[in-house]
């Protein structure tokens, strides 16, 4: 819930020769005979040569026929997908393309609203412990074929794909850092957290068999839960517990996400993925509504520098983007790009987390001062200008539970004048008065040029507020993931780093537990368990509404005042360009973005390109 610098020209250049606002389709291939020379040597004593003709087949790509145009949405990924498996995926780029390529039980539309997928319905008992939910018959699995550029379908999706998809996600050796999502269902921590190495085939197949779900038939999935969920719902539609296919993962390993071996059962099949440059998804014909879907084709390359994009765009060679932090002035007076401007609340925020177990920022005292130093309104205001909200919480307004703007909590930083004074108090009662003595530190971001903008920005206010050096550094998307994993060793770990949250639900408990628990989130900061767990684990279990709020309140403050475990800066707003021939797109959705849903004005597009 992000990239290397490249040269602006140059990207320009290979980005005109490979897309063009029409993307033309694969042309069709044809042989031909032809006669080529070839010289042969023949082995010593006698050093003689001879030239003799073969006949070798070559391929003429003839100029593919305007009827094969497809009506193609031009998008940047921004940056290398760092998965397709639907166990492993654990960031916003690698879950708006398992949106469309993959669908689960339940959908959420982006207010939170829970709308039937794959399961048609679903009953509830009393209890809240138990979910039943009623599957459609006419869901396929489909495979695209490079060899002959067809679409195949497979077999049916059955009840027994989710049940395999869910434990798959749970089973300690699929190694998912996202698994813990699913330890509201009964048994699934237990899974989760075992040993394997350490148990028999018939111990480990009693923990896959203790898992509460199953497939009474095939078209039926009953789960049960540990405790009562009014959540679950939402974790429903989520990736991880999505229909998985068990033959390809099975044959091919890990090699089962690449073009040829994927199997996928939503509105989109990936056709083509060129790793670093671009990936393609094309409709699938055989999804139950696809009738309804009207993009054909997603042509989606992966520019991570924001300028380029945004050069790109004005060059219609994509058809939404992101405006660069510098452009935004720009942006917002220009009569035509600020028609096409949208910016709204979203339901994520940015922070800075802090490597507790690293010298100085193990010093909670530290923490505090640096967040507090941070001019969160000066930043919005003079470097991001996308209309975002200064943060003092992790979750934002729009959560269940949230606890954002509330004065009770680190109130500094949402008064910098007040978060001055108290960051040089605190970091002079941590031993260094003016910064004296304070060691360097380094910051950490995912490579981004608004994100270099912001790092240096906050860099600056540190050195100034507090007088103390700061390293900035960064790393390609899927690099960095790794680097800030709580598994990483502490000495190959910065001192401070760069993340952004988006709900997958939207509920506090897809926040500050999911997210932060010592020891059943993904704890990047490497906390220890303290009164905050409890907090959070406790508000699991309350079933009163007010109760859960209060629960969760305290465990904000903790999270963000009283141990500074991150540094919130901002909550998100959507701030994005989109080209008027897009006449429908979808904004800030939980679990990814629907392309599938998106409508384009084919003639439209056309016309403005002069086609």
């Amino acid at each position: 819930m992000n990239k290397k610098w490249a040269i602006v020209l140059g990207v320009l250049v290979i980005a005109s020769l490979v897309l063009t606002a029409c993307p033309q389709v694969t042309p069709q291939v044809i042989e031909k005979v032809v006669k080529e020379t070839v010289v042969v040597e023949v082995e010593k004593p006698v050093e003689v040569q001879k030239v003799v003709e073969v006949e070798k087949i070559v391929e003429v790509t003839p100029t593919p026929s305007p009827e094969e145009e497809k009506v193609t949405l031009n998008w940047n990924w921004g940056t290398e997908i760092p998965s397709l498996d639907p166990a492993l995926a654990t960031d916003t780029t690698s879950i708006d393309a398992l949106r469309n390529l993959y669908i689960g039980l339940t959908q959420l539309t982006p207010d939170g609203e829970v709308l039937p997928m794959l399961a048609t319905e679903w009953e509830v008992s009393e209890d809240g412990l138990e979910y039943t939910f009623k599957l459609r018959d006419d869901a396929q699995w489909v495979k695209y074929k490079p060899g002959t550029k067809e679409i195949e379908v497979m077999r049916p999706v059955t009840a027994q794909d989710v049940v395999y998809g869910t434990k798959r996600t749970l089973d300690p050796r699929t190694g998912s850092d996202y698994a813990y999502v699913l330890y509201v269902i009964k048994g699934a921590q237990a899974l989760n957290t075992a040993d394997f190495t350490a148990l028999s085939k018939e111990e480990q197949q009693a923990l896959l068999d203790g898992v509460g779900i199953e497939a009474p038939d095939d078209y039926t999935v009953k789960v049960t839960l540990e405790y009562p969920a009014p959540y679950f719902l939402g974790i429903a539609s989520m990736w991880v517990m999505r229909p998985m296919p068990q033959e390809p993962i099975e044959e091919y390993g890990d090699r089962w996400i690449e073009p040829g071996f994927y199997w996928s059962n939503g509105p989109m099949v990936m056709t083509e993925w060129v790793h670093d440059d671009h990936m393609t998804m094309e409709k699938n014909p055989y999804w139950w509504g696809a009738d309804e879907v009207e993009i054909e084709r997603v042509y989606g390359v992966m520019v991570v520098e924001a300028s380029t994009a945004f050069a790109m765009y004005e060059a219609n060679e994509l058809d939404v983007t992101g405006p660069p932090l510098e452009e935004m002035d720009r942006v917002k007076t220009d009569p035509v790009l600020s028609k096409e401007l949208y910016i709204a609340p979203r339901d994520c925020t940015y922070y800075y987390g802090f490597t507790m177990d690293k010298p100085p920022v193990d010093n909670v005292l530290v923490r505090k001062a640096l967040s507090a130093a941070i001019d969160r309104q000066g930043l919005i205001d003079n470097v991001i200008k996308g209309n975002q909200l200064p943060a003092n919480t992790f979750a934002p307004a729009m959560i269940f539970g949230n606890a954002a703007g509330d004065p009770d909590i680190a109130p500094w930083a949402l008064d910098y004048e007040l978060g001055k004074e108290m960051a040089k108090q605190w970091l002079a009662e941590a031993g260094y008065p003016n910064g004296e003595g304070f060691p360097p530190i380094t910051l950490m971001f995912n490579t981004s040029e608004g994100h270099a903008k912001i790092a240096q920005a906050i860099a600056a206010m540190w050195q100034d507020v507090l007088g103390i050096t700061v390293k900035v550094e960064n790393q390609e998307w899927k690099v960095y993931l790794q680097t800030i994993d709580k598994d990483t060793p502490v000495e190959e770990m910065p001192h401070v780093w760069r993340l952004g949250w988006c709900a997958d639900y939207p509920d506090e408990n897809n926040w500050v537990h999911e997210v932060f628990h010592a020891e059943e989130g993904n704890n990047n900061p490497r906390a220890t368990p303290s009164r905050f767990e409890e907090l959070t684990k406790a508000a699991q279990l309350e079933q009163d509404p007010e109760a859960r709020k209060a629960l969760y309140k305290e465990a904000e403050k903790i999270l963000c005042d009283e141990e500074a475990r991150i540094a919130p800066i901002y909550y998100y707003t959507t701030v994005t360009l989109t080209k008027p021939w897009v006449t429908y797109r979808t904004y800030g959705e939980m679990s990814g973005t629907s392309f599938f849903q998106w409508k384009i004005d084919w003639e439209a597009k056309k016309a403005a390109l002069g086609l």
